[in-house]
């Protein structure tokens, strides 16, 4: 992505800053060339936008949490029109987050503390750091490790120990329930993940588990993907079967394969259903770990249209 932006670059003030104002002169200085050590999440908004007053000081909340590992810069969409146009935000506040210079996540409109924090967390995470509280103990990762080699049940076992001793342990809790979901016991799933402690409740670890519990639902019904694939094949412009091959594809465990098709429907109407092939990536990787090359893959080139 080149950002061509009258003016040309020139450094900001207080470069260290957390959190700054930035202008049409200064974006690239402020946003992507500062990206380039950190994420930088920008704040689009302007003083007579309601929502945006609301969500500005709990990003900036989040970002002076995260202790330096991510920057925030804010655009008042009034003031800076060519930015606005140029990365066609249509509607505020927008956040979009850059790291080495790319858009690599984003969300619209007002959303709630813990959307945040996962927000920031994943951010932190995709550029090589580690979460406020992330960091998972010996027992947590050998659990995991038995979870995917497929031992569910023994995985089940470890993770129900590390809640003898912790309780509220989210990435022990989340894992319990996706280790219910590896073993097809969904209702179960669900009833441990309906009965997390308010305080881990919005976790990252459990909002992940929450996409795996949606996914695997929707596995459940899925039809067979020879069928669906001759369907598109008939008609690439069958968005509902296309949709609908994506869900039998990752139900089938061809994530990659899944991806693909939501994007190509993105790609051929990013509207359709009320944006359905966007919410469903979305789904599927926060199921995924925040480094997982299918995730990370799929982020940048959906991000690459949004932003073409």
């Amino acid at each position: 992505m080149v950002i061509d932006l009258m003016g040309g670059a020139q450094p900001s003030q207080g470069g260290d800053d957390l959190i700054k104002e930035t202008t049409e002169a200064t974006f690239m200085a402020d946003v992507v060339e500062a990206s380039q050590q950190v994420p930088v999440i920008v704040d689009f908004w302007a003083p007579w936008c309601g929502p945006c007053k609301t969500l500005g000081p709990m990003l900036e909340d989040a970002v002076r949490a995260a202790g330096g590992k991510v920057k925030m810069v804010k655009v008042d969409v009034d003031q800076n029109q060519q930015i606005a146009a140029q990365l066609r935000i249509q509607s505020i506040p927008t956040v979009y987050a850059f790291y080495q210079g790319q858009p690599i996540d984003g969300f619209q409109g007002a959303v709630q503390g813990s959307e945040i924090k996962a927000f920031v967390d994943r951010l932190i995470e995709q550029a090589g750091g580690e979460a406020e509280g992330g960091g998972l103990d010996e027992a947590v990762a050998a659990a995991d490790e038995m979870l995917e080699q497929g031992a569910a049940s023994d995985a089940a076992q470890t993770y129900a120990a590390i809640l003898g001793e912790q309780p509220n342990h989210p990435a022990a809790y989340a894992g319990m329930v996706r280790a219910h979901i590896a073993m097809g016991d969904l209702d179960q799933a669900e009833a441990i993940l309906n009965g997390a402690d308010a305080s881990i409740s919005h976790a990252p670890e459990l909002e992940a588990a929450h996409a795996q519990l949606q996914l695997a639902k929707q596995g459940a019904d899925a039809g067979p993907v020879d069928e669906l694939r001759a369907k598109v094949d008939a008609d690439p412009d069958d968005h509902q079967s296309r949709f609908d091959l994506a869900q039998a594809l990752h139900a089938k465990g061809m994530t990659e394969e899944a991806v693909d098709e939501l994007l190509e429907l993105f790609r051929r109407d990013r509207t359709w259903n009320d944006e359905a092939a966007r919410a469903q990536l979305f789904t599927i990787f926060d199921a995924l770990p925040a480094k997982d090359p299918v995730a990370l893959k799929g982020r940048r080139r959906l991000s690459s249209m949004i932003f073409a």
